[in-house]
């Protein structure tokens, strides 16, 4: 059982339902760059962290056995385009919310010997869209599942070819004050009970078709976090201190 000092935040998504089973009373549910600030402000505990911001701050323990992560395609993340993926893609648009997905689109542009514009997102209406934006989350599975005229450059598919393994979005992160065996063993526990009650979240929940839910949440998200999400997790890193070169190096990610 989680202590009842704890404080949890997690995200507002569909993916995180089954993370967050039992807890959602006192979860702070914010998007992924405003938990980060949270976290950052010792406001919360811990958080279902964008795996770019625990990477790149020290003093986040991440429990181990949990993530969002992906093993192929995922949906929720993708670059909206119209421009070709080549030299004539000089403009990208940004989710100001989005963390990890920004650094994954960086890397797999950089990949290809690109470095395009970015420039902040203002909205998701479809008529307004610009050429290209990456979107996340459910405002982006809405998009995707609506009328619109661009091309879905998944970005957990786009990995996945290019590496072989899976990518991981978000993992429960922790204030090192607050990493004990007792907050990450209920972490687990919760994420254990989601997973029960899947069959539950796909029949009853309002986003989207049945059939969605069925293959978003049974398919395309993964729960896990085991040795070939942690070697994504590495090749990551690797890539990010490659391609990226942030003012502070990744650092060696310790789970618990």
């Amino acid at each position: 059982m989680i202590p009842d000092s704890a404080r949890i935040g997690s995200v507002p998504y569909l993916n995180a339902v089954p993370l967050t089973c039992g807890l959602e009373g006192r979860c702070s549910f914010l998007t992924p760059s405003a938990l980060a600030v949270e976290l950052r402000a010792g406001r919360i505990d811990a958080a279902l962290l964008s795996v770019t911001e625990a990477l790149f701050a020290p003093g986040y323990p991440i429990v181990d056995g949990v993530a969002i992560a992906s093993d192929g395609p995922v949906f929720s993340v993708f670059l909206a385009h119209q421009d070709p993926l080549d030299e004539r893609l000089t403009e990208v648009h940004l989710d100001p919310a989005s963390c990890t997905s920004v650094n994954l689109l960086r890397v797999l542009l950089a990949a290809r010997g690109l470095s395009p514009r970015f420039i902040p997102l203002t909205g998701y209406e479809a008529h307004r869209m610009p050429r290209n934006a990456l979107l996340i989350g459910d405002p982006a599975i809405r998009f995707a599942l609506g009328p619109h005229g661009h091309r879905i450059w998944d970005l957990g598919a786009a990995w996945k070819e290019w590496t072989g393994l899976p990518f991981v979005f978000a993992v429960w992160a922790v204030r090192e004050v607050a990493a004990t065996r007792v907050l990450a063993d209920g972490l687990r526990a919760a994420r254990e009970s989601g997973l029960r009650r899947l069959a539950e979240w796909v029949e009853a929940r309002p986003e989207f078709t049945r059939a969605f839910r069925e293959a978003y949440l049974g398919g395309h998200i993964r729960y896990g976090l085991g040795e070939r999400e942690k070697a994504g997790i590495e090749r990551f890193c690797r890539e990010l201190d490659t391609h990226i070169r942030p003012r502070r190096p990744s650092v060696a990610p310790r789970y618990f």
